[in-house]
């Protein structure tokens, strides 16, 4: 069976960073970063400008751009989405017979995540609403009101495998060891 792993958690969380890790040595994944998808799209696209001010786009537009790119994968790796308890649930719903989804939960407290946002922007990286406090302020608010309940659902869903991994304020291979550990243990991803 193919599997689907989402891998969640706040800002900062390293998420995509772990994520490029992991693809790097398990290329037969397909990687879905569902952020960089919308902030992709046209300037003057609606969805952009609701990213732009830190809030979410509907359900409905995030899931429909991308159920079609799911159906044509085999594995893959979906970064940043669900962000919703009715997303999780539209995901379990739509592909949990099609696939083994784990859900990788990237935890670290909330000083963590602003502390990493702060580096992002320090060392001329990051995205651009990581500059304006307001909407790094609502994505960390929206992560705790919103993400953390998805989180909490995929938790206790029983066709679902979950994994928390601990962040710690360490160097990226640290954190990725860890994570690798974990989804080797749990016959997420086979290394040679």
């Amino acid at each position: 069976m193919k599997k689907l792993v989402l891998m969640m958690g706040g800002q900062g969380s390293g998420k995509g960073t772990l994520s490029k890790k992991l693809l790097a040595e398990n290329p037969n994944f397909t990687y879905i970063e569902t952020g960089a998808m919308l902030r992709a799209l046209p300037e003057n696209s609606p969805l952009r400008a609701i990213i732009e001010r830190g809030e979410m786009v509907p359900d409905d537009e995030v899931c429909k751009l991308l159920e079609s790119k799911i159906i044509a994968a085999g594995d893959v790796l979906l970064d940043g989405f669900p962000r919703k308890v009715s997303q999780a649930q539209w995901l379990v719903e739509k592909f949990g017979d099609k696939f083994d989804t784990i859900a990788v939960y990237l935890n670290l407290p909330e000083s963590l995540m602003l502390k990493r946002i702060q580096n992002r922007i320090a060392e001329g990286g990051g995205r651009a609403d990581d500059a304006n406090a307001v909407a790094v302020r609502r994505r960390l608010d929206t992560f705790k009101q919103e993400t953390m309940p998805a989180i909490n659902w995929l938790r206790s869903v029983k066709n679902v495998r979950f994994l928390e991994i601990p962040i710690a304020d360490a160097p990226i291979d640290v954190n990725y060891k860890t994570l690798k550990s974990a989804l080797v243990a749990n016959k997420v991803v086979n290394y040679r």
